[in-house]
């Protein structure tokens, strides 16, 4: 977190992250665990929590979605520590994309995690199954309400369960639940024959799910909660990767598109056809030397160099007709005087500032990748830049910079 090498708007979008990990140490320190509950809106999440706590903890309802923020309370001991129970909101509810994607996040950061249905899998569970599987979390399927089925009805449920999530669940993972039973009613007969009829509220069953839980715990619990902070560390060591190099792009861009400018203007006043060139030259230089101490990967002048005509070959041979203005408008450029002049400077800065453009894109790529092509080369690289620029809005924009630098001059 104090690393000085993180740029400061870094650190500050992933302080969360740091605090989460650091509160991931302190739970390994007092040997808690964390198990969160993962499944589609009205499932019976909350109510299968209250079931394993013994009391409720957890709101439930006929509603669809009354789990709005995760919720998590204290199960019993387990040896030295604590185990949590983490609520989460349906990942199917209407307009809830952020509540799936707080469920998700909450799953990533569980030790293990309860993935409840009432009934087959749906594509939104599979997909969701696929999702926590890759983040190496032990899942254990509930298939919930099964008071509700008959006996042939349930063996061909965990048959089909057991199909769909094979390679994402162990089978010894599916298991059976009636967290919140339905009533049952109840007729008696006297001896006249009268009926009454009344009802009753059976107990819930979550033994197979607690028995299921504990076997796990007992035999993996000590190295869940060390592999599950290892693997969030991992990922956060990756978002601060990715997030630094998109800095380090903003800033690169800002650097890009004032080289760009001042070389449109050096060429655009440049009388010497000859001059002009190693002006270019001299500009493409200096900006791919900045960009590299922007990526904290210096480079020397000879360096940046042979980049550039790297960068230019491939160029070249993928645009050599723009390059062909720009040489035509430079001899050109020799011969005239004055408004004529002006003209053909003016058009030779644009294809100039759009040259530049595109090297220090390429160059930027180069440095993203810690000084790397990638598989495709820089030919794949240049051509993968030039397929996706607008030319003519850039030309477009090259004008207006190069003018209002003038103006400002």
């Amino acid at each position: 977190m104090n690393d000085k090498r993180v740029p400061d708007q870094v650190r500050q979008s992933l302080a969360l992250d740091y605090a989460e990990v650091e509160e991931m140490l302190s739970r390994i320190q007092q040997g808690q665990l964390h198990i969160a509950v993962f499944g589609r809106v009205s499932v019976g999440k909350s109510a299968l929590l209250n079931a394993l706590l013994g009391e409720k903890k957890f709101s439930t309802s006929p509603l669809h979605g009354e789990t709005k923020e995760a919720q998590q309370g204290q199960w019993q001991e387990y040896e030295s520590g604590n185990i949590f129970l983490i609520d989460t909101p349906g990942i199917n509810e209407i307009e809830g994309e952020k509540r799936e994607q707080l469920a998700k996040d909450v799953a990533s950061r569980a030790e293990l995690v309860l993935f409840v249905v009432d009934g087959d899998l749906t594509d939104t569970e599979v997909q969701a199954l696929h999702t926590i599987s890759a983040q190496h979390r032990p899942i254990i399927l509930v298939l919930n309400k099964i008071d509700r089925y008959q006996s042939f009805e349930k063996e061909e449920l965990f048959k089909s369960l057991q199909s769909h999530s094979k390679g994402l669940v162990d089978k010894r993972n599916i298991v059976g639940a009636a967290a919140d039973p339905a009533e049952q009613i109840i007729i008696k007969l006297d001896e006249q024959g009268n009926e009454t009829e009344s009802t009753r509220k059976p107990k819930p069953d979550v033994a197979d799910v607690r028995s299921r839980l504990w076997d796990i715990l007992q035999s993996e619990g000590k190295t869940l909660a060390a592999l599950n902070a290892s693997l969030f560390a991992g990922q956060l060591t990756d978002q601060v990767g990715q997030r630094v190099i998109q800095a380090r792009r903003e800033v690169g861009q800002k650097v890009i598109h004032s080289y760009c400018t001042a070389k449109g203007v050096a060429v655009a006043f440049n009388p010497l056809p000859v001059a002009d060139l190693v002006a270019a030259a001299m500009v493409d230089v200096s900006m791919v030397i900045h960009l590299s101490k922007v990526f904290g990967l210096p480079l020397s002048k000879s360096e940046a160099g042979s980049l550039i005509k790297t960068i230019g070959a491939q160029m070249l041979l993928l645009m050599g007709t723009v390059w062909a203005v720009h040489f035509v408008s430079s001899a050109l450029k020799l011969g005239t005087t004055g408004l004529s002049a002006m003209v053909t400077g003016g058009a030779q800065a644009a294809v100039a500032y759009y040259s530049t453009y595109v090297v220090g894109q390429a160059a930027e790529q180069y440095l993203a990748q810690g000084k790397s092509w990638g598989e495709g080369g820089p030919k794949f690289v240049v051509r993968k830049i030039l397929d996706n620029l607008d030319r003519e809005s850039i030309m477009e924009q090259a004008k207006q910079d190069i003018k209002k630098r003038l103006s400002n001059a």
